[in-house]
């Protein structure tokens, strides 16, 4: 144990290397953050253009983390088919648009997975009138999917092994798919389970004549993604992500950070920069961490005014709830 503590210290002692994302941004002055073309809850502008979500907030915290100030960030809305190709073109510093983390994209994308910020499933979502209470109802339905998501194999996957047919309404933008749903041009329209929450709050007229079917097909982990080859980005976009659910775990919030900084817990104070080593250690300021509770506060406070009870959609944490309390929302150790 004592060898591994002087190991761990050795460590913190050595600076990281600047790579060439960071010099990239830091020259730039803000960070090209790909988001959604418009998902509430997740990245949507509103009327005068201000973005917001749990997607939004991660790449807010980046920037509070690399200049100390949540705003220095552009956005460039991506449709399901672009959102890669601007990744690996460097149109984007980084991908914070609800994606989902597979072993085909791991491997085959040049692309690299920066941890989980939102646990998911794919649902299907109907009229009421129709009648339908499950998923295994469906054989027949025409429904609207979007190309270049894995809903698509999804849905082909499930059909096939409960002997199901159907018919595809095929639609890139996530408000044209929601247009024809509301139409009536299919009868269900597919997606991660709170995407649909959020299009059923804010998107559809009347959201209580329509129905979330019960079943989930699939397993959907959403996370952050930066390009292969520069090891200290995706460091950074991944410990911040751990920072906020880090934060939770300590009980650090965005109202109390500044009276935690007093706090003679030896956790809290490497935490919040109180004891040195974790900036030097990622090639940041010192109080990182803290800029970006401070600018935009921890997992739970961003997951609540997003997409949770003080949200129109109104979400229950459930898997993306602490570990502590059930969920599997879990930092690797500060340590």
């Amino acid at each position: 144990m004592a060898a591994a503590g002087l190991l761990t210290a050795a460590t913190l002692a050595l600076p990281a290397m600047a790579g060439p994302t960071l010099d990239a941004v830091r020259a730039k002055g803000f960070i090209q953050c790909g988001v959604n073309t418009g998902v509430a809850g997740f990245s949507a502008p509103d009327k005068q253009g201000n973005w917001s979500g749990i997607d939004v907030d991660l790449c807010r915290g980046i920037a509070a983390a690399v200049f100390g100030d949540s705003t220095r960030i552009r956005y460039t809305p991506t449709t399901a088919q672009q959102r890669f190709v601007a990744l690996q073109s460097g149109e984007i510093d980084v991908l914070t648009r609800n994606a989902t983390q597979t072993l085909m994209r791991d491997v085959s994308l040049g692309l690299r997975e920066a941890g989980v910020n939102f646990y998911d499933g794919q649902g299907f979502i109907v009229n009421k009138k129709l009648g339908v209470k499950s998923a295994r109802e469906l054989s027949g339905s025409t429904i609207c999917v979007q190309p270049g998501t894995t809903t698509e194999l999804n849905l082909s996957d499930y059909f096939r092994k409960n002997n199901m047919t159907f018919r595809t309404v095929v639609i890139e933008k996530v408000e044209e798919n929601i247009a024809a749903f509301a139409s009536g041009r299919c009868d269900v329209y597919t997606t991660d389970a709170s995407q649909l929450a959020a299009i059923r709050a804010t998107a559809l007229p009347n959201p209580d004549d329509y129905v979330i079917l019960p079943e989930r097909i699939s397993k959907e982990p959403l996370g952050p993604m930066v390009r292969q080859g520069d090891e200290q980005w995706y460091q950074i976009v991944k410990w911040v992500l751990m920072a906020m659910k880090e934060a939770e775990e300590l009980g650090i919030t965005q109202q109390n950070v500044d009276e935690m900084l007093k706090s003679e817990d030896p956790a809290i104070k490497r935490f919040l920069g109180v004891t040195p080593g974790f900036g030097k250690g990622i090639g940041l300021d010192e109080k990182w961490a803290y800029n970006v509770i401070k600018q935009i506060g921890n997992y739970g406070e961003s997951f609540e005014r997003n997409v949770g009870q003080g949200s129109p959609i109104k979400l229950d944490r459930g898997l993306n709830d602490l570990w502590t309390r059930g969920g599997l929302m879990y930092a690797i150790p500060f340590r």
